[in-house]
């Protein structure tokens, strides 16, 4: 789960993270009163889930109230396009007003999970800021990496010698060295996958600062953080997710135009694979569980034709614990109920009761495309998907 940068920089201010000051609205006229309190000079930035705000023209400086509704009134309404939210823009529905600083130097700073070490890590760089990840690309040696033992946590050692590899000294040093070990902090005890202040300000006077902030968590873990939950925006993210969600079922939204539709994550990934190797593009990721109900794979499958990309649907079961008759009937019980539905829907079904599930699909109203195994499922949803395109 994401939450805006405003939502994160409250968390981390639990921890000690410092922040500047700032407050959020959706009101232009509230955003020049904010900016009054703040001093009179602020920051205007767009709140979506997002990176890369500034560069879509995000992030304004306004050097008066009277400037700030006017900067707030133009990014309020406005369809952000950023490199994470792909050319149909993200609709920015509130703005954060925060303190303006003055800059000596920026750096980037992180805890994620390593996953080939199996630990959390600390990813820093004095080249960060704004463009990491051409900083990663580019010059990979230039990226600060410090695993630490997530029972233990970050030590102090470790922290110190995260800061003392950025460059910084003395009191700024002490102060960045606090702040990596309180971020490592909240990136564990919130049970986050992703903890990011990019930049790391370095202002004029010497403090560190996190000028920006972004969270991401383990959904398995919100149970365990019942206010994070309650931070969730369901208008920043995909309608066929959050529809999937309410129905228990594990979507991703993809970019191709297959819809895929299978029972157990394994299979759902080995049938996406076979889809590219085949010359097709899955449309989304779609595990309906391994004892899936007739209701959910109904409700799965009224979610792929929803989908305005989907050219051509694959139904990969294998019934183990799930009976292939009741997934069968199911589907038949979704098209019944879509009415009429013209896209191409390949259907591969292997295991328990699997010549009840055919008859099912060969007595419908509804011409399947029945197919023997993976490979003959692959190349005739992806012919079936060309021939719709």
């Amino acid at each position: 789960m994401k939450i805006h940068e405003y939502q994160a920089k409250e968390i981390l201010r639990r921890y000690g993270v410092a922040t500047p000051r700032g407050r959020v609205t959706d009101d232009p006229a509230a955003a020049a009163a904010i900016c009054e309190e703040l001093g009179g000079r602020c920051v205007v930035k767009a709140q979506i889930h997002a990176g890369g705000r500034g560069k879509g023209g995000g992030v304004k400086l306004a050097e008066s109230p009277a400037r700030a509704a006017e900067l707030a009134a133009s990014i309020l309404g406005m369809r952000l396009v950023t490199p994470q939210t792909g050319p149909e823009g993200q609709l920015v529905r509130k703005v954060l007003l925060e303190e303006a600083l003055d800059i000596a130097a920026e750096v980037y700073l992180a805890v994620t999970l390593d996953r080939q070490a199996g630990a959390p890590i600390v990813m820093a760089s004095a080249a960060g800021g704004m463009n990491i990840e051409e900083v990663a690309a580019e010059r990979p040696e230039a990226i600060v990496r410090q695993p630490f033992d997530l029972h233990l946590g970050l030590r102090p050692f470790q922290a110190r010698e995260v800061a003392r590899r950025l460059g910084l000294k003395g009191g700024t040093g002490r102060q960045a060295a606090k702040l990596v070990a309180a971020l490592a902090e909240a990136y564990v005890g919130m049970d986050a996958t992703l903890a990011e202040v990019n930049p790391l300000l370095v202002t004029a006077a010497g403090d560190v600062v996190a000028l920006d902030a972004k969270m991401t968590f383990d959904d398995n873990a919100l149970f365990r953080h019942p206010d994070v939950r309650e931070m969730r925006d369901l208008a920043e993210e995909n309608p066929l997710e959050v529809e999937a969600g309410r129905h228990g079922l594990n979507y991703i939204k993809l970019d191709g135009n297959i819809g895929c539709m299978v029972n157990g994550a394994g299979l759902a990934m080995a049938t996406m694979d076979i889809i590219k190797l085949e010359g097709g593009a899955p449309a989304n990721f779609l595990d309906v569980g391994g004892s899936a109900s007739q209701e959910a794979v109904a409700s799965a499958f009224r979610l792929l034709v929803g989908d305005p990309s989907v050219k051509a649907v694959l139904i990969n079961i294998f019934g183990g614990i799930a009976r292939t008759d009741r997934i069968a009937a199911g589907v038949v019980d979704a098209l019944a109920g879509l009415g009429e539905v013209s896209l191409p829907v390949v259907v591969r079904l292997e295991g328990t009761n699997v010549e009840k599930g055919r008859q099912i699909l060969r007595d419908s109203d509804f011409d399947f495309i029945v197919a023997d195994h993976m490979g003959d499922a692959a190349r005739k949803v992806v012919s079936a998907a060309q021939g719709a395109g």
